[in-house]
């Protein structure tokens, strides 16, 4: 029988910082998680396969794309809402929650914040139901840290846009049904809405991951993509317009990867607690205790950090090295509270049987993605000496 026992929430009184109406958002998404990924995601991440399409159209249902934007069929929900979704989410697996992201806080948002009345009209209200599915073409084969270096190129041909080039790593790309794409222009980098069945425009898809299995990635490859003038988001000109939508995924990512590193500690305390090892369980002994607190102390910090920039972005006062302190900080204690877990599992950490390699792996990308922990390094570092040390 296992002893009396506080849960994680429990250890930081988490659950005490959260209002009402966001426990109820949290709760909604976590029953989502429970009832449809959890029963199936070993066999999506074994296979490489994910129902994506009837995954969009069930969390459009759901009401998590694009949450936290206003108007146009989106729920306008908090920031902190919409982070807590985001850890629900990632509990269940980083691929699911990067689905979400790149729909919400990617593809959305940049048609949101910078596209036109009509582009807002036609393409997120169908986005914001999962009707239609977004990507987000930045990350270039050889410009990833340096998306100011990317050789996509579109230029004017008379009324029209005519867009050349390659993207890379691209969360959606195999399935969307529209794409932001940025390119390098004569007047700067601006952004294109890129209907997918536009001639000139494929999508391969990526296969033989050892991460993010259950999720869709792609190459973007545009060969003389020929676009209306209408296509371009007229609010945004040069970087900082695809540096405004990493900094929204990246504040999502704050929170999903606590959700990641949660339901590994939860699976392992729970194995501890039940595996006999010398004849006592395996949660008894010292050095387990110690792994244990440890992790506990950085999931509750990291979860902390994440409500609290949550606050300080809903009352419009985070600022991009702040986003970075959490996605840095979060994501590297994610992954090592994850291998961390696998450890105390022993052989059974690593197979699908139980979840915590799954997330390791996951984390890795995680880690990566939406900018290395060394590009958030050096947006720290520039914040404190003023100095910029890119270069």
């Amino acid at each position: 029988m296992r002893p009396m026992a506080q849960t994680l929430e429990q250890l930081f009184a988490i659950d005490s910082l959260i209002h009402d109406d966001e426990r109820e958002i949290a709760k909604a998404v976590r029953h989502f998680v429970d009832q449809r990924v959890r029963p199936h995601i070993a066999d999506w991440f074994d296979t490489g396969k994910v129902p994506a399409r009837e995954l969009t159209k069930e969390l459009g249902e759901l009401g998590v794309l694009g949450m936290h934007l206003e108007g146009y069929g989106c729920a306008g929900m908090s920031a902190t809402t919409y982070g807590l979704a985001c850890q629900e989410l990632e509990a269940g697996d980083s691929g699911i929650r990067s689905l979400v992201s790149v729909q919400g806080s990617l593809a959305m948002y940049s048609i949101h914040a910078y596209g036109s009345e009509e582009q807002k009209q036609e393409w997120l209200p169908r986005m914001a139901k999962g009707e239609v599915i977004g990507c987000f073409g930045l990350t270039e084969p050889d410009f990833g840290s340096n998306p100011g270096g990317m050789r996509t190129r579109a230029k004017q041909d008379g009324d029209d846009w005519v867009l050349n080039g390659t993207k890379m790593w691209i969360t959606n790309g195999a399935v969307a049904d529209v794409a932001v794409v940025w390119a390098q222009t004569d007047d700067k980098m601006r952004g294109f809405v890129v209907p997918t069945d536009t001639k000139g425009f494929s999508a391969p898809e990526i296969h033989k991951k050892m991460s993010l299995r259950a999720s869709v990635t792609a190459e973007l490859v545009l060969e003389d993509v020929r676009l209306p003038k209408s296509a371009m988001l007229p609010g945004a000109r040069g970087l900082s317009g695809p540096l405004g939508c990493l900094n929204e995924a990246r504040f999502g990512i704050i929170f999903g990867s606590m959700g990641a590193a949660r339901d590994c500690l939860e699976t392992t305390i729970a194995y501890a607690q039940d595996r006999l090892v010398f004849d006592k369980s395996l949660a008894s002994y010292q050095l387990t205790q110690a792994k244990l607190a440890d992790m506990a102390l950085e999931l509750g910090k990291g979860q902390l950090l994440a409500l609290h920039l949550g606050r300080l972005k809903d009352a419009g006062h985070v600022d991009a090295a702040q986003v970075s302190v959490g996605k840095l900080n979060n994501t590297r204690e994610a992954i090592k509270i994850a291998r961390e877990c696998r450890t105390i599992l022993g052989a059974n950490g690593i197979t699908l049987e139980y979840p915590v390699i799954r997330h390791a792996n996951n984390l890795e990308s995680v880690l990566t993605y939406e900018g290395t922990s060394e590009v958030h390094q050096l947006v720290i570092g520039k914040a404190l000496t003023g100095a910029e040390a890119f270069r």
